[in-house]
């Protein structure tokens, strides 16, 4: 069946097609009358929906995770898009694939793990080197990394999301401990880089929706990360046991604060930089993903975004940035003022 995209649905749209349930909730409206709750996926987004009428015997038709047949019309809610859903139906096994329904990270897989497989390789330290080696040699571990999200829905929240989150902080790892020099451990600082979010392979779920584990929910991913370097250490001879305490209290720190669930704040440089960079790139990547919805809808300002605790402004239209900004020719910079950056003749490739 020919479906409507996500992305592209808007409102007064007749939507008819395929999609993964991602949620389902039942609800009561306020005058006592059953509904059901939801959220639709495929590979360009998510949206709301909700069942409305005949809620309970429709709700009986399928499953959170199923792949759905639906025909609804889409309607404005709350500064978004909501499907009102008027039939629903369990698609059948086989007729479908479940990651044509997931969002992914532009690059491909096997790319990112070659680029990962090269950073880990330019690592000086033997010890830190042979420790990312036990663990990225091991297949599991290798095939989880490069699927999984960094987040389920405030970051990187497609599958491939985690391996580009972490590539991204090593490469500005590698600029800020260029910067700094002496002062910081790159070798520690690129390890921490990598391995800071490695038990989201096991605290998420991405093989249909995204969602939490059991073991996710019970113990997260900080915890289970350090449960994994434990396990893997055991196989170096000889490592270091003060190395390990600064590799662990970067992965138990790198969330800044108490109450954003890390069990320590930073007390090394090293960890410092991290949880900074770390925050940097997830706010980054969320900023970007709204000026991408933003332009495809022409908004100038998102919805309040609760990751920023704002609304954010996304500027105005091409158009009319093109008309305001003046050309390079226009400016004439001081003569005494050295540029902040290289010019693109000057960047490597």
């Amino acid at each position: 069946m020919k479906r409507t995209m996500i992305k592209e649905i808007k409102e007064r749209d007749q939507v008819a097609g395929l999609y993964l349930v991602a949620r389902k909730d039942m609800g009561l409206s306020k005058t006592g009358k059953a509904y059901v709750n939801l959220r639709l996926m495929d590979s360009t987004g998510s949206v709301e929906a909700r069942i409305w009428d005949n809620a309970d015997a429709l709700a009986a038709l399928f499953q959170k995770d199923d792949v759905v047949s639906i025909k609804g019309y889409a309607v404005a809610y709350q500064g978004g898009i909501q499907l009102n859903v008027n039939s629903i139906s369990a698609a059948p096994e086989g007729s479908y694939s479940v990651r044509e329904f997931l969002p992914a990270s532009t690059r491909a897989p096997e790319e990112m793990m070659a680029d990962l497989d090269a950073v880990i390789a330019g690592v000086g330290n033997p010890q830190i080197r042979a420790l990312l080696e036990a663990i990225f040699t091991d297949a599991d571990v290798r095939a989880r990394f490069q699927t999984a999200p960094a987040a389920k829905v405030m970051h990187h929240p497609y599958l491939g999301g985690l391996l580009e989150h972490v590539l991204s902080i090593c490469g500005l790892a590698s600029k800020v401990g260029s910067h700094y020099g002496k002062g910081v451990d790159v070798d520690l600082l690129i390890c921490g880089a990598i391995l800071h979010d490695i038990g989201k392979i096991y605290e998420l779920t991405y093989s249909k929706s995204f969602d939490y584990t059991d073991e996710g929910r019970l113990l997260g991913h900080i915890t289970l990360g350090i449960a994994l370097i434990d396990d893997k250490v055991k196989g170096i001879e000889k490592f270091d046991p003060a190395l390990l305490v600064l590799i662990k209290h970067m992965i138990l720190s790198h969330h800044g604060h108490l109450e954003f669930g890390s069990p320590k704040r930073p007390k090394t440089t090293e960890a410092l930089i991290l949880y900074y960079l770390d925050d940097l790139d997830a706010k980054v990547n969320a900023i970007e993903s709204l000026k991408r919805d933003a332009h495809e809808a022409e908004n100038r300002w998102t919805g309040y975004q609760r990751i920023f605790e704002r609304y954010m402004y996304l500027g105005a239209r091409e158009e009319a940035l093109d008309a305001a900004v003046p050309s390079v020719e226009d400016v004439s910079p001081r003569k005494d003022t050295l540029p902040l950056f290289k010019q693109p003749s000057e960047t490597k490739a």
